[in-house]
């Protein structure tokens, strides 16, 4: 058996984990080397429980390898260990980190010029915009951003960095025969292409929920740092904070309102210290030392300002359709509270609301509330 093969064996052992494997290669010499131990020489050591002994000696090793090359070989993924040349700087600092990576597509030559980027599932569309921004213009930058796939703030970055043609990794908490949610096979598939999609769980690992807090140190591992955008009072994306910290890595917070309860987390990692920012100016200028050659040498604008200015220049508004757009949020208005809070707009809001919903600025939501989009 060779040595990537024993690895392969024991990081699938169930109950074994990074810290197990690293300290019996510590004492053993070897993956290949503690396979071929006894049981009785397993239990003289005394390296892990009896009962991790036990999965080690009755792992189907011959089965498993067949499926997990099959697999391998079938969906063109690479597998490089800690050990390897090209295994992510960041992440080998850290002290848990994987003995061995699944991984589709390329990760980049600069994976130690990276920032994660996570948050609530459940995102408004406040949250899901600021995510995108944050991503796109970080992006643009040169930074490669982290994240995990998942539904609402993690799908918004890894798009806003395809958008800016950047560099993305997915951390996944499963194998990669599966997609998880199974509605980002598109997303997965153009990450792949131009970023990576990684995980360190065995090619037929299901997507299990005790799965995804090990993920989470890995986004945060790949990281200088993670910016949450939104996270409810128990959200996982807290998880990834708390592993940043644990890792000696920033924490940046993108302020919520008080009366969303996808904010109540983000909030209090302000309050316990998190680094708020409004802007990626904020945390370009705290990562000024690591992002020197990055950082443009004209200011940096602020991020809502410089989208509006966009907006008004690419549509050609009107001074009604500026206001109308200026009272409209990711919090859905109904249009006689917006005509109430609009001077000098009167019967005329509804054909301006569909002027800026014909742009694709406004979103109608049932009921006649309106959103920003």
């Amino acid at each position: 058996m060779t040595e990537m093969e024993a690895l392969l064996v024991l990081n699938a052992v169930n109950g074994l984990g990074n810290v197990g494997i690293k300290n019996l290669m510590a004492r053993y010499g070897s993956a290949a080397e503690v396979l071929s131990l006894s049981e009785s020489d397993l239990l003289q050591e005394a390296i892990v429980a009896p009962k991790i002994i036990q999965n080690i000696l009755n792992f189907p090793k011959d089965k498993f390898l067949k499926c997990e090359y099959n697999l391998i070989t079938q969906k063109q993924i690479r597998v490089i260990s800690c050990w390897e040349d090209g295994y992510p700087k960041n992440l080998f600092e850290t002290v848990d980190c994987p003995v061995v990576l699944y991984i589709k597509g390329k990760l980049p030559q600069d994976d130690n010029l990276a920032l994660g980027i996570v948050g609530s599932r459940k995102a408004s569309f406040y949250g899901q915009t600021i995510a995108e921004q944050f991503a796109t213009r970080l992006a643009e930058l040169g930074i490669t951003i982290v994240s995990g796939m998942a539904r609402g703030i993690d799908t918004a970055a890894h798009k806003g960095t395809l958008k800016a043609k950047g560099t993305t990794i997915a951390v996944l908490g499963c194998g990669l025969n599966h997609i998880y949610p199974p509605e980002n096979k598109k997303l997965f598939d153009e990450i792949s292409q131009t970023g990576a999609v990684i995980s360190e769980f065995s090619m037929t690992m299901e997507p299990f929920a005790f799965n995804f807090p090990r993920r989470n140190r890995i986004i945060s591992g790949l990281s200088m740092g993670v910016i949450v955008v939104e996270a409810a009072a128990r959200s996982g994306a807290l998880i990834t904070a708390d592993c940043a910290l644990e890792q000696g890595r920033e924490v940046y917070a993108v302020p919520g309102k008080i009366d969303n309860p996808s904010a109540q987390g983000v909030n209090n990692l302000i309050k316990q210290g998190a680094k708020l920012v409004m802007s990626i100016e904020d945390i370009l200028e705290d990562l000024k030392p690591q992002l020197d050659i990055y950082i443009e040498k004209k200011p940096l604008v602020d991020e809502v300002s410089r989208v509006t200015e966009d907006i008004n220049q690419t549509f050609n508004l009107t001074a009604m359709e500026k206001q109308i757009l200026d009272s409209l949020s990711d919090r859905p208005i109904h249009i006689d509270e917006l005509m109430n809070s609009s001077e000098g707009v009167g019967s005329s809001m509804s054909s301006v609301l569909l002027r800026l919903e014909m742009k694709k600025l406004v979103k109608q939501m049932p009921g006649k509330m309106f959103i920003r989009s």
